[in-house]
């Protein structure tokens, strides 16, 4: 019976709302195990390191874009494929967290700044 490696982290989803954090993962986890340049444009590579990275990518997205892309054998080009269809989703979930993230409001104060500040005064 073969190892079955459990994953890593959450999958991206076909819908590309955990693709910022699903970047950040993969990278992560591509550097320790000295694969990064694998994703990298212009790098000598063999071809054992770009399967065992595009082994670990498609265990790592959802079923039905592994599915779309089943055709795509060339690491770099699912990548960038991915790429091109989810980048755009920084312009619009990142500017969104952070606003949420500066209109959250904690028990007694009105905003995060304002906590903020109030613990900076405490620390000081």
């Amino acid at each position: 019976m073969t190892n079955i490696e459990n994953r890593k982290f959450i999958t991206l989803d076909i819908s590309g709302n955990n693709y910022l954090s699903w970047v950040l993962d993969v990278k992560l986890h591509l550097s320790a195990k000295k694969l990064r340049h694998t994703i990298e444009e212009d790098n000598a590579t063999s071809n054992e390191e770009r399967a065992t990275t595009l082994i670990f990518l498609r265990y790592h997205i959802d079923d039905d874009l592994k599915y779309e892309y089943s055709t795509v054998e060339n690491l770099l080009e699912l990548w960038q494929n991915l790429n091109d269809r989810f980048k755009h989703l920084k312009a619009v979930v990142l500017p969104k967290a952070l606003n949420d993230w500066s209109q959250l409001r904690f028990q007694d104060f009105k905003t995060v700044s304002e906590d903020n500040s109030t613990l900076f005064e405490i620390l000081s």
